[in-house]
C-alpha cells in the first residue's frame, strides 16, 4: 500500500512568491499637501509595477479625489 501525503505543498518557494503581502503605514508629523504627495507617488508606484506583476491596492480616505487633483494638469479647470 502506498502512503498519500496530504496538504503538502509540492511547490513551497513558489507558493511563498505568489501569496499575498499586506504593509500598513502610519504616518504622524505630515502635512495635508505632503500626505496628498505621498498618496500620489504610491500610486504612481503602483500603476507602473502592474506591467512587472504586482498588484497593489492602496485603502485611504479620499484616495480617488487625491489622484484625480494629482493627476490634472496645470491650468486645466477643476470640474466637479
Amino acid at each position: 500500500m502506498e502512503k498519500v501525503e496530504k496538504d503538502v505543498d509540492k511547490h513551497p518557494i513558489k507558493t511563498y512568491i505568489y501569496s499575498m503581502k499586506e504593509i500598513n503605514i502610519k504616518v504622524s508629523n505630515i502635512s495635508q499637501k505632503q500626505w496628498s504627495l505621498l498618496l500620489v507617488e504610491l500610486n504612481l508606484v503602483s500603476e507602473n509595477w502592474k506591467k512587472y506583476g504586482p498588484v497593489i491596492n492602496i485603502k485611504a480616505k479620499n484616495f480617488g479625489k487625491t489622484i484625480k487633483w494629482g493627476k490634472k494638469k496645470h491650468g486645466t479647470i477643476e470640474e466637479d
